[in-house]
């Protein structure tokens, strides 16, 4: 009985050390700044300008969290929303939400991760990538969904020398 009650409290000792030594140590993150994030949301929205569309822009950061959102004095107020959910879900998925729509629409059995509270299977969302990082997301809404797919990536493709 004693041994067994002192296997017991060495195991336990030797879990706390453990889990003390990860538990240290500084996390450092890759993230969208927001005067990156404003850079891509101007150049989302003039991109969709110069074609004619009145639209809104929304870039999130890695943790789906807004950084930024402007809307064309003339786009209409439920654009913002839209670009807010479609940037959360190139983000949450980590890939373009005319991706996203197209694999959930075809695999029956992925359907339900539209239902998901926030997300958005309509295209105009592109994830903000380093490397194969996904740091953030950008959305696009207002226009046609291929459109605001090609806003979206003109946003992006301004800052693409700074996610190196």
């Amino acid at each position: 009985m004693a041994r067994r009650t002192a296997g017991w409290l060495a195991l336990g000792f030797l879990a706390m050390l453990g889990g003390n030594a990860y538990a240290q140590g500084v996390i450092m993150q890759r993230n969208v700044s927001l005067a990156m994030a404003r850079t891509i949301a101007e150049a989302t929205i003039a991109e969709c300008k110069s074609k004619g569309f009145n639209t809104s822009a929304a870039v999130v950061d890695r943790a789906g969290q807004v950084l930024v959102v402007l809307r064309d004095e003339q786009a209409s107020p439920q654009t913002v929303e839209m670009s807010r959910r479609k940037a959360y879900t190139a983000r949450m998925f980590r890939t373009s939400t005319l991706d996203f729509q197209k694999r959930t629409a075809e695999d029956p059995t992925l359907t339900p991760q539209r239902d998901v509270s926030d997300i958005l299977a309509l295209g105009g969302g592109v994830p903000i990538l380093v490397g194969n990082e996904v740091i953030g997301g950008v959305g696009s809404s207002g226009s046609s969904q291929t459109q605001d797919d090609a806003c979206a990536k003109a946003g992006l493709a301004k800052v693409t020398d700074l996610l190196k």
